[in-house]
């Protein structure tokens, strides 16, 4: 399954111990989790098992990796109405990228940077 296909997935793939679950009676067991997916998704059983595992051992993975996928979002829709033509979706990412893992807020700051780059370079 390609990443794009995963996404698509989002709330199965993404928290299979969540969705959808009987939010009065608690959380779902694993063996739950790991059957509703292999009926749910095309992953293999030992992928399927790694991810409930991992979303198991760091429950918030998946909520910070939501927060950082919408982040990027807002900071790509924010240099396309910057930049117009002039983006360049490749540029993007290796600005993004090339700072390694940052706290989002320092994310936020050297997209500006970088948009404000863009800019003056093509003037």
């Amino acid at each position: 399954m390609s990443a794009l296909e995963a996404d698509d997935l989002d709330p199965v793939f993404r928290s299979p111990q969540r969705t959808p679950c009987k939010y009065g009676t608690g959380w779902r067991t694993r063996q739950q989790a790991i059957d509703y997916m292999l009926a749910n998704t095309g992953l293999s059983e030992a992928n399927i098992i790694a991810e409930v595992d991992r979303y198991i051992t760091y429950p918030a993975q998946a909520t910070a990796y939501k927060h950082g996928e919408l982040k990027i979002l807002e900071l790509r829709g924010r240099a396309e109405a910057a930049l117009g033509e002039r983006f360049d979706l490749r540029e993007f990412h290796t600005a993004i990228l090339e700072g390694g893992s940052l706290p989002l807020v320092v994310l936020d700051a050297r997209i500006d940077r970088w948009i404000e780059h863009q800019g003056s370079r093509h003037r």
